[in-house]
């Protein structure tokens, strides 16, 4: 909106010309996050707690430990997410660009889905939310009409095309089954960051992280300059990304300030499912899907370990791991939980580093 409003005044008020640069709006959003999230965090807090007594069901099915060290602690922290990354982002970012627009409706629509899984699992007392394939069927609608739209407003080839990292100019065109992959993308995202989310302050750091990275992927993919010196696709307008990955960064570090062990609250799905859909949005956006698969590959992790779990339960009777998802099975070893975070953590900076030299790797 400052975008919008301030610029033309540039002729008068000089320092006003600040407002066109994209760096100085993106460190604005980020501040802007930061700040809002420590606002409304008390006071959001106390009002779940007031709310939700017993706090977030625990799984009986998980690590007996969390019966006694979890109990109590209300969920749908990612309501504070969503409120730092909405006003930050309307405030500072282009709102004629719509990218942007294409973002924040997948952010909310799946925020608004995991808020109902929430919301069902306190009302219920119980673990389960939404029936499982109602909840997917709801992810997969969010994500397709999105990938309809952004296949709409991104310019041919790429609308339509897979882009390889480490290939200079490969594009894979893969037609009408990019809203496939797209969804794919979105959907798998999100659930691999709820997946994640098990351990306090185990998911927020990592999607910081990811967030950060993927600032400045749509930083230099949105400048023509960089973008053809880096030798990576040029898409116009996506630039403006980096405003919202700003403001996801602001936030996780302003959620972090209640969520780091021991946590005073989760964010629950409707926060995991929100910033997982976001940062796979933005993925299909840039067109480095499977850059998101090295940099958010902490969280393809723990998603490979709950497969291969179930897989080899069904089929042989044996437990791969003592219990997944993977973070579980270091929990039951009797790693420590601040050591099992901050191990991953490092794990997921490690994997970041290598997704981001896929940009010049090639």
């Amino acid at each position: 909106m400052l975008y919008n409003l301030l610029p033309p005044l540039a002729g008068d008020i000089g320092f006003l010309n600040l407002f066109r640069y994209l760096t100085f709006r993106t460190g604005g959003a980020v501040m802007t996050a930061l700040i809002v999230c420590f606002v409304v965090g008390g006071p959001v807090i106390r009002w779940l707690k007031a709310r939700q007594r017993e706090g977030q069901p625990i799984r009986e099915d998980g690590p007996q430990g969390h019966l006694l060290t979890k109990k109590g602690t209300p969920t749908m922290g990612g309501f504070i997410i969503l409120l730092g990354v909405s006003v930050a982002t309307l405030l500072w970012a282009d709102l004629s660009n719509a990218y942007v627009w294409a973002v924040l409706a997948v952010t909310m629509g799946f925020g608004a889905i995991g808020f109902a899984d929430d919301y069902l699992k306190l009302t219920r007392m119980s673990h389960r939310g939404l029936p499982g394939r109602l909840r997917i069927g709801l992810e997969i609608l969010v994500a397709l009409v999105a990938s309809l739209w952004i296949m709409e407003i991104t310019r041919d080839p790429l609308s339509t095309s897979l882009a390889l990292p480490f290939f200079k100019h490969t594009l894979i065109n893969l037609g009408w089954f990019f809203p496939v992959f797209a969804v794919l993308v979105m959907v798998g995202a999100s659930n691999a960051v709820n997946l994640t989310d098990g351990l306090d302050g185990l998911a927020i750091v990592p999607v910081m992280i990811a967030a950060a990275c993927f600032a400045l992927i749509a930083y230099l993919v949105g400048n023509v300059v960089f973008a053809n010196y880096l030798q990576i696709h040029f898409v116009p307008g996506t630039g403006e990304l980096a405003v919202f990955c700003g403001a996801l960064v602001g936030a996780s570090l302003g959620f972090l300030w209640f969520n780091a062990p021991p946590a005073m609250i989760f964010m629950g799905d409707t926060g995991s499912l929100s910033m997982g859909g976001a940062l796979g949005t933005i993925a299909v956006i840039t067109k480095h899907e499977l850059v998101l698969v090295i940099i958010g590959g902490l969280f393809v992790l723990e998603t490979v370990s709950v497969i291969v779990q179930v897989i080899s339960f069904k089929l042989t009777g044996r437990r791969v791991f003592r219990m997944a998802p993977l973070h579980h099975h270091f929990e039951q070893k009797g790693w420590a939980e601040a050591t099992i975070v901050i191990r991953f953590w490092i794990i997921a900076i490690v994997l970041a580093i290598i997704g981001l030299s896929t940009l010049k790797l090639r």
